[in-house]
């Protein structure tokens, strides 16, 4: 084999054509991938703007629609037999686009209503609107459908947003395609923030700033205790079945009868931040 061909093999276009193999062949192992974009960008092949965004498109391949839906406690709805001038103005002060439109329930979605259309109708009618003439098909997905797919079937069918039911046939939540595109720019972020902030951070007298996805074995070890790791992998998803809800900005719940866990930063899908007082070490 000649210098020159060596050269060639150990270069760009070879570590390119490696990881475009990786991606459109049948990926053999996840972390063998990871672990070939992280050599790329080692070797000064990848900068670290590519690798977080190939990372965090990894991330959302994996997360199925019940990690970016809106839950059904904080879907707006509209009741099908409620006059317009009822709940126009909850169509003008929630700023959405698009509201499902439900019958005696949230579980009997008749349709979706456009924001435009009603409007569009209720200015050319003289403010006369038969809401059942304006509703659209709903689109109905079940929970585990992967945000990757969905994103897809939304840019083919032109679709916005889908209503989301559980394996019983329930309204779960709703999902737009903004949900998924901000859930995918959220992923990026998170991978350009994750070696910037780290996971458990003293910040003195027995406080600490703990990142919501911080591993559960991580955090037993950082703090020799034993908080239960079998349904769910992160802090975060410990504390969320702990409060049965989304909880809010400023919340609190105590774990294990030693740590007392805030609330810092969250958003309407997930906890992002919290800080942690360490009852024993206080």
């Amino acid at each position: 084999m000649s210098e020159d061909q060596s050269s060639t093999e150990n270069g760009p276009k070879s570590w390119m054509g490696r990881i475009q193999k990786a991606f459109t062949a049948e990926p053999r192992d996840r972390d063998e991938l990871k672990s070939l974009i992280h050599e790329s960008a080692e070797k000064g092949i990848l900068d670290a703007d590519v690798v977080a965004m190939i990372e965090g498109a990894l991330a959302v391949s994996d997360m199925q629609v019940r990690d970016a839906m809106v839950p059904r406690s904080q879907m707006v709805v509209i009741p099908k037999e409620a006059a317009v001038e009822d709940f126009l103005p909850l169509i003008i002060e929630s700023g959405h686009s698009r509201f499902p439109v439900v019958g005696e329930d949230r579980d009997e979605v008749q349709g979706i209503l456009l924001a435009k259309d009603l409007l569009r109708h209720y200015v050319k009618n003289g403010g006369s609107v038969v809401l059942e003439d304006l509703l659209r098909q709903a689109v109905v997905i079940p929970e585990s459908k992967r945000l990757n797919m969905l994103l897809r079937e939304f840019r083919v069918s032109r679709n916005h947003m889908a209503i989301v039911v559980d394996e019983y046939g329930g309204v779960s939540g709703l999902i737009t395609i903004e949900d998924v595109l901000e859930e995918i720019v959220g992923e990026i972020d998170d991978e350009h923030d994750e070696a910037e902030e780290a996971a458990i951070k003293a910040l003195g007298g027995g406080y600490y700033q703990i990142n919501a996805l911080t591993e559960i074995d991580d955090f037993n070890e950082a703090f020799e205790c034993d908080l239960p790791d079998e349904d769910y992998d992160t802090i975060g998803g410990l504390l969320l079945a702990e409060f049965g809800r989304v909880p809010e900005q400023g919340e609190d719940v105590l774990l294990a009868e030693r740590f007392s866990f805030r609330v810092t930063a969250a958003d309407h899908r997930r906890i992002s931040m919290l800080e942690m007082h360490d009852l024993q070490h206080s």
